[in-house]
C-alpha cells in the first residue's frame, strides 16, 4: 500500500500497471491518484445533527453542505423528501442526517425531539449537538444529553446564535451540560462553523467502525427492511422469524431501544435492522412520513442490504419511489419485495406490472420477489434474491479485463460528435466495491446518456443485479494543464 494514498480495490502491481498507463496518456498522477482514492472509499462515516426546534439546525446543516437543500421553514405536517446529505471539509467527505425543524403536539415537544435525536443516533458516528446559546440550556436540551450519553456516541456541541463577543459568554455557560467545550457558532452568519468542523473531524472515525459482514468474519449480514408505513415490515419480520418478536415499544412518549433481529433463514443467520412500525399506538398524524424517512435513513446506513416492501394492493406511491431512491443512494444492496401478492385480481395484476416497468425502471437490475407477508408465500424465495443482490454488491472487474471491455464497447458505439469533438473512454478502473465504483479516464465530457449505455453495458457483461453503479469521470483537457474533474 502506498503510505500517501489509498488504492482503493486495486492490488500493488494492477495499480503500478494502471498508473503507467495513466501517464502514457497525458493525465496528471496525482489528479488520478486521488480520483481512485475518492472512488475507492468505502461507506462514508455519518454525522446527525440534533437538537430541539428552532435552534438553527437546518441553517447549520446548509452552511456544512455548503449550499441551501435542507428545509429551514418548517410548519406541522411539511414532508421533506431528504434527510441525508455528503458533505466535505478540509478534504474529508462524510454524511450529514438533518433532524431538523419538525415540531408537533401529539406527543408533546420533549417527546418528539427524543424521536428525532433517537433515530438520528442510531445511524450516526459522531452527533452535533446544537443548543441556541441566547436562550440557554432547557429540560429538553438536558433529555437529549441523557439521550447522548446512553448512546456512547462522540459528541460536538454547537452553541448556537452566538453573533458577536457578547454571546460567547453565553456559550460558555453551556459547559454545565457536560458535554465538553461549546463550540460557538452562528449558523446564520458562518462565524466560528470552520472550528466546530474542525471537532467534527476529530469524532468522525475515518470510515465507519461498523465493517460489512464480509469483513468481518462469521458476522451476520445485515438486511434493512424498509417501506411506507403499514406496507407489512411488521408482519414480514414476524413471518421470516416464524414467532411474534416485539419489534417496537409501543409506550407513548418514550424512546424506544431499537431491535436488531438475529432470525435464521436459509440454514443462514441474518441480521434485520428494525426499521418494522413507527409507535404503531402513538398516532403521529401528518409526521409519521416525516418520521419514517428518519427511521428509513437510520436502518439503511446501518444495513448491507435494502429489502424494499411495496404494497401491491395500491398504485405504487411517490413515497415509495423516494424510498428506493434513499437505498440507491446510499449504494446498498437491494431487492424489492411486493408484497400481498395473493390478494390480486387478474386486472389489477395486470396494471401492476405495467406500473412497475414505467415506475421502477431506477431499479430493473433489482432481483424481484411476490410475497405474502400474511400467509408466508414464497418466502423461500428471499435469501436467494439477497445472496444474488449481495454478490452483485461485491463483485469486482480486474482492470485488465475491464479496459479489454471499454476498448470493445468504444470501437463498436463512439461516443456522438458534439462540436466538432468526439471525446473517447481512454481506461478505467474499478476502485472499490460495496458498491462497485468505476473510474472512467476520458479525453472530453460524456454525456449521460452515454453514461447510462456504458452502465447498462456493464451490468449485460459482469452482472452487477441488485447493486447499484457508482461511474466517476475524470476529464483530460490538455496535456499538461490542470485537469479537472467532471461529475
Amino acid at each position: 500500500m502506498n503510505d500517501q494514498h489509498d488504492h482503493g480495490a486495486l492490488g500493488d502491481a494492477e495499480y503500478a500497471e494502471f498508473m503507467e498507463l495513466a501517464a502514457e496518456e497525458g493525465f496528471d498522477i496525482e489528479e488520478v491518484e486521488g480520483a481512485i482514492e475518492e472512488a475507492g472509499h468505502g461507506p462514508l462515516p455519518v454525522l446527525a445533527v440534533v437538537g430541539r426546534p428552532n435552534v438553527g439546525k437546518s441553517t447549520l446543516v446548509n452552511r456544512i453542505i455548503g449550499r441551501r437543500e435542507a428545509v429551514v421553514e418548517d410548519k406541522p405536517g411539511v414532508t421533506r423528501d431528504r434527510v441525508t446529505y455528503e458533505a466535505e471539509w478540509a478534504g474529508r467527505r462524510f454524511k450529514v442526517v438533518d433532524t431538523g425543524g419538525w415540531e408537533q403536539d401529539v406527543l408533546g415537544i420533549d417527546a418528539s425531539v427524543a424521536a428525532q435525536a433517537e433515530y438520528a443516533i442510531e445511524a450516526a458516528d459522531a452527533v452535533v449537538f446544537v443548543v441556541d446559546s441566547k436562550v440557554g440550556a432547557t429540560d429538553t436540551d438536558e433529555a437529549v444529553v441523557r439521550l447522548l450519553r446512553k448512546a456512547g456516541k462522540p459528541v460536538v456541541l454547537c452553541a448556537n446564535k452566538v453573533d458577536g463577543q457578547s454571546g460567547e459568554s453565553d456559550a460558555a455557560s453551556l459547559w454545565s451540560l457536560g458535554l465538553g467545550m461549546p463550540h460557538p457558532v452562528s449558523s446564520l452568519h458562518g462565524r466560528g462553523t470552520g472550528d466546530m468542523l474542525d471537532a467534527v473531524l476529530e469524532a468522525l472515525p475515518e470510515a465507519p467502525e461498523q465493517t460489512f459482514g464480509g469483513a468481518a468474519p462469521g458476522g451476520p449480514r445485515r438486511i434493512a427492511l424498509i417501506g411506507r408505513p403499514n406496507v407489512g415490515k411488521s408482519s414480514l419480520l414476524n413471518k421470516v422469524a416464524k414467532e411474534d418478536r416485539v419489534v417496537v415499544n409501543e409506550l407513548a412518549g418514550t424512546t424506544r431501544d431499537p431491535v436488531d433481529e438475529l432470525i435464521e433463514l436459509g440454514g443462514i443467520t441474518w441480521k434485520f435492522v428494525d426499521t418494522a412500525g413507527i409507535r404503531k399506538k402513538v398516532h403521529l398524524q401528518q409526521g409519521a412520513d416525516y418520521y419514517a424517512s428518519l427511521r428509513t435513513a437510520a436502518a439503511v446506513e446501518k444495513a448491507e442490504v435494502a429489502v424494499i416492501l411495496i404494497d401491491t394492493t395500491e398504485t405504487i406511491s411517490v413515497q415509495d419511489q423516494r424510498i428506493i431512491t434513499m437505498a440507491v443512494e446510499a449504494g446498498r444492496a437491494i431487492v424489492i419485495a411486493y408484497n400481498k401478492w395473493d390478494e390480486l385480481d387478474e386486472e389489477r395484476r395486470y396494471y401492476l406490472e405495467r406500473e412497475i416497468e414505467t415506475e421502477m425502471q431506477q431499479v430493473a437490475w433489482a432481483p424481484r420477489v411476490n410475497v405474502s407477508a400474511l400467509t408466508g408465500r414464497h418466502m423461500e424465495k428471499l435469501v436467494p434474491a439477497i445472496e444474488t443482490a449481495l454478490a452483485g454488491w461485491e463483485t469486482r472487474v480486474p482492470t485488465g479485463r475491464l479496459n479489454a471491455f471499454l476498448g470493445e464497447v468504444v470501437a463498436a458505439h463512439p461516443h456522438p460528435i458534439r462540436g466538432g469533438k468526439q471525446p473517447r473512454i481512454l481506461f478505467g478502473t474499478q476502485a472499490g466495491s460495496k458498491p462497485p465504483r468505476f473510474v472512467l479516464f476520458a479525453s472530453g465530457f460524456l454525456e449521460h446518456g452515454y453514461r447510462r449505455f456504458i452502465e447498462r453495458r456493464l451490468r449485460e457483461e459482469f452482472g452487477f443485479e441488485g447493486t447499484p453503479i457508482h461511474i466517476s469521470v475524470r476529464v483530460r483537457e490538455k496535456r499538461g494543464a490542470q485537469y479537472k474533474k467532471k461529475k
